[in-house]
């Protein structure tokens, strides 16, 4: 099997999950994916994913505050969220970001660069989410200092993937590429540069192609790895060791 893979993003805390948290995160192991990386979404999800990081070995926190759960975000949840980052625990702030989908804009903007802030203070990397908004995101980002980004669920082009990548930041690689009608994204991630590429899944959301409408988890994480192959007609253990080796240092795990 080799080196092991790392699900760089999955909601592994959410209801979805209750009734087999335990099995599902052996299944993954039994295939090669031993660690996940769970990122918050608002601040009543962070005691939950604290809960599971205590009792889960390979499980990974970050806490944030999701631009899609704008309404759901108090004026106060910004100290909260410096609070849990005093506290440890967490190897990235996230999940964060910009969605021009969702309302109010301008508050988005407000918490991004409030998250964006308190990320360079505790010296982590961001994870971000994106709709319609990747340009502006890689141009607060690299104003605000932050040294490590990744931007979850990548779906732009080929020059916004290397625009990235050019700027020191990561690629999340999930289930899109799975699917050969996705050509620009398929396109994108072929040609972008290795050492900015990590897998994810985004369990139980973004399943892959053929599981449509199915819940997702990390052990079919396995299927994005043999898309990657195919796409970027690299030998599987030259992808593996990279991706584990971005996936470190992205998250700075030894």
């Amino acid at each position: 099997m080799g080196v092991s893979l790392i699900d760089t993003h999955c909601h592994l805390n959410l209801q979805a999950f209750d009734e087999d948290r335990a099995e599902m995160l052996m299944r993954a192991h039994q295939v090669g994916v031993t660690h996940v990386v769970v990122p918050g979404i608002t601040a009543a999800s962070w005691a939950q994913q604290r809960d599971c990081a205590k009792r889960y070995a390979n499980w990974f926190n970050a806490f944030g505050l999701h631009p899609y759960f704008i309404d759901q975000h108090q004026d106060g949840d910004i100290d909260l969220l410096a609070q849990q980052l005093h506290q440890g625990g967490a190897i990235a702030v996230g999940e964060i970001g910009l969605d021009a989908t969702c309302a109010d804009m301008p508050r988005q903007r407000k918490l991004l660069h409030a998250q964006l802030e308190l990320a360079v203070e505790f010296q982590l990397p961001v994870i971000l989410h994106h709709r319609k908004t990747l340009d502006e995101l890689l141009k607060c980002t690299r104003e605000h200092g932050v040294e490590r980004a990744v931007v979850h669920a990548f779906s732009g082009s080929e020059q916004q993937a290397l625009a990235w990548a050019d700027a020191g930041y990561y690629l999340g690689v999930g289930g899109v590429i799975t699917y050969p009608r996705a050509q620009k994204t398929r396109r994108a991630i072929a040609s972008a540069p290795l050492h900015a590429l990590v897998l994810e899944t985004d369990s139980p959301d973004m399943p892959t192609c053929g599981k449509q409408g199915q819940r997702n988890e990390p052990a079919y994480m396995t299927r994005v790895f043999d898309a990657l192959c195919e796409i970027r007609q690299e030998p599987p253990h030259v992808l593996r060791a990279a991706l584990h080796a971005n996936t470190c240092a992205l998250f700075g795990l030894s």
